[in-house]
């Protein structure tokens, strides 16, 4: 079947298709966002399987909801915008805006549900507390992380060899197994942790009175015998009918009220996030269902080693809709049967404790104390003939022809106050004059952490000729953007809601205007994996710390002078450039800052890039007012351009 970029009546989701011995299937991810359409009953969707090769789809057939609209599609037929996503996507009816990765998708779902049917109390809830259920980005949150990465791949890598008995239980279903054994910590759980005390010391009365043959001890019809699966079950459950936590009949007596709350019964797990059924319950059952029946067939005795993960797999199937959801995508749902057979002791390898601490290095999981001021660090680096340098700015007074721009191009129409909107413009002056310097036409430009794009915006119109594409985690910050946009009638530009990870298409320059912490570092890493240019403000020095993808410092002569700790002194101190504080304390900062994106530029320049580490003009545009400007190997003579020749290309 042809596929358009025409408007569609219907958003487009795109779910991927995998051949194996020239027989489709689906991968987890695929599964998991047809799982989620089922339970939600959403019929919002034009449903794409993409294939990379002409086979049949009737195999799959049993794993599809017959209330979808399906269609087959090749991978070269894709639409532009989402061939350079990673599945699963979803192109938004007018083709401009993608939202790509699973997090994001299973989302969007969600809202897409709730704008048919607003009632649809159960599938709000899936979002969780404050709606924040994972959405948190890959790249910093460890939970998100294993939720939508690691165990769907950890499944997916032990499925290509079920019958290995030599296989470990993977870590991500380890650390899964090790969470679902934590203490639940929730909003006001207070509360609920002195009806479980309560309850407690009523059983405790009950069986009491049983041992001494009082016939009127007996549990009341339909009461379960185990608090654990008493309270916190009733209250999850209670949530999806009623959206609250169930309250005791009369008030807690006084010796329950003066119980201190470091005194009180932890709550256990129910679900994955605690105690209530939300997106993340989602995302796993697929995979564990696809897990527990491997090990049924294969390893049976595995089971043993994770009785929360069983635990948690059969209240999952207590909640209404799952079963049906799951019935429709192909999924037989039972509880797995646990041999009688003695539970084996752990070896210090397998105990899932003792793995999850050799994985997470301490830098990692903690944060260091932080004692005394910058200056041991400084006096080190300038010993070592390090110091911070600054390239001259090219074109400091050049600036944007404000007055003649349309008016939703001006920063004001991102509802920002006066002063600030001139430090913007000031702030996008110094960005556009050094893409415009790297730009030729044809050029595809990224905007990454657009915001609202007034960056990505202004490109798209001062570059015609260039295509700019603005990539963006929050939803409501990117649909801004594209209304802005569209109310500019621009046509060379697109808009992506993922995190970078899931960005895969080529590109020429890469921009990002304050660039949070390590963003500024994935970013960097993007336009290097891309052989892109690249025009970084960075920003949030302070919140700078190793993390999944990265360590610092960065770059090889960094490395061998500093340590983690005194390059973390570097990156506090490089926040403290605020405007109130002393001048002296302000000009440390601005050492600080330098010598960290120092470190920034020495690590891409040992990918054969050319970088610049410059001041934006004026320096009162921002306290962060440094700008890393990188240029490819292939790219490193014949682009200087002057004020003039930037003037003639806006302007024109």
């Amino acid at each position: 079947m042809k596929h358009t970029e025409a408007k569609q009546q219907h958003p487009s989701l795109y779910l991927e298709v995998c051949c194996q011995n020239e027989e489709p299937g689906l991968p987890l991810h695929s599964s998991i966002a047809l799982f989620l359409l089922s339970y939600c009953e959403c019929k919002s969707f034009k449903v794409f399987l993409v294939f990379t090769k002409s086979v049949s789809s009737l195999s799959l057939k049993s794993q599809l909801p017959e209330t979808l609209d399906v269609s087959d599609i090749q991978v070269e037929d894709l639409p532009q915008l989402v061939k350079g996503c990673r599945l699963p996507a979803v192109l938004d009816e007018t083709g401009s805006l993608c939202r790509a990765g699973l997090a994001v998708v299973l989302r969007h779902i969600i809202n897409k549900t709730l704008e048919a049917d607003p009632s649809r109390n159960d599938v709000l809830a899936l979002l969780g507390f404050k709606k924040t259920c994972l959405k948190a980005c890959a790249e910093v949150s460890k939970w998100t992380r294993l939720c939508e990465i690691g165990i769907p791949s950890a499944v997916e890598e032990h499925l290509k060899n079920p019958s290995n008995q030599l296989q470990q239980l993977p870590l991500p279903i380890l650390t899964l197994e090790h969470r679902l054994a934590e203490p639940v910590k929730v909003h006001n759980d207070d509360k609920i942790r002195r009806q479980k005390l309560q309850e407690q010391r009523r059983n405790e009365k009950r069986e009491s009175k049983a041992g001494q043959g009082d016939p009127d001890c007996e549990p009341e019809p339909g009461q379960l015998p185990q608090v654990c699966d008493g309270l916190e079950l009733r209250a999850a459950l209670a949530k999806l009918c009623v959206d609250s936590v169930p309250t005791s009949t009369t008030r807690e007596d006084s010796e329950i009220r003066k119980v201190k709350t470091t005194d009180l019964p932890p709550l256990e797990h129910v679900f994955a996030e605690g105690l209530y059924f939300t997106l993340t319950d989602v995302v796993l059952l697929p995979c564990i269902y696809h897990y527990l029946c491997s090990l049924q067939t294969y390893a049976v005795n595995t089971l043993h080693q994770l009785p929360h993960l069983l635990r948690w797999y059969s209240r999952v199937q207590e909640v209404p809709g799952v079963l049906r959801a799951a019935k429709a995508c192909g999924m037989t749902l039972t509880i797995p049967q646990v041999p009688p057979s003695s539970i084996p002791v752990l070896s210090a390898e397998d105990n899932p404790a003792s793995q999850l601490e050799q994985e997470e290095s301490p830098e990692m999981t903690s944060q260091l104390p932080f004692v005394g001021g910058p200056r041991p660090t400084l006096t080190k680096l300038k010993e070592n003939g390090i110091e911070a340098v600054f390239t001259p700015h090219p074109c400091p007074a050049w600036t944007l022809p404000w007055e003649s721009f349309p008016t939703a191009i001006n920063p004001t129409e991102g509802k920002m106050s006066n002063i600030r909107a001139v430090r913007k413009r000031q702030q996008l002056n110094n960005l556009v004059a050094m893409v415009t310097e790297l730009a030729r036409p044809g050029s595809t430009i990224v905007d990454f952490c657009s915001g609202t794009g007034h960056v990505g915006i202004v490109l798209a119109h001062t570059l015609p000729d260039c295509q700019v594409l603005l990539i963006e985690n929050k939803e409501e910050s990117l649909v801004r953007a594209q209304s802005r946009s569209a109310e500019l009638g621009l046509q060379n530009i697109g808009f992506i809601q993922a995190n970078l990870d899931y960005f895969t298409g080529p590109f020429h320059i890469g921009v990002a205007l304050h660039a949070c912490g390590v963003a500024t570092d994935m970013v960097t890493e993007h336009c290097i994996q891309a052989g892109a240019a690249f025009v970084i403000s960075p920003c949030c020095y302070g919140f700078i710390q190793n993390a999944i993808k990265f360590t610092f410092p960065k770059s090889k002569r960094f490395q061998e002078t500093l340590s983690y700790k005194e390059h973390m002194i570097l990156c506090r101190f490089a926040d403290q450039t605020a405007v109130q504080l002393p001048p002296d304390r302000r000009l440390i900062g601005k050492q600080c800052m330098g010598l960290v994106d120092l470190d920034r530029s020495l690590a891409a320049e040992a990918h054969g890039y050319s970088v610049r580490v410059m001041t934006m003009e004026p320096e009162s545009c921002s306290p962060k007012n440094n700008m890393l400007v990188g240029r490819p190997p292939q790219r490193r003579s014949g682009l200087d351009v002057d004020a003039g020749q930037l003037e003639e290309v806006v302007h024109n």
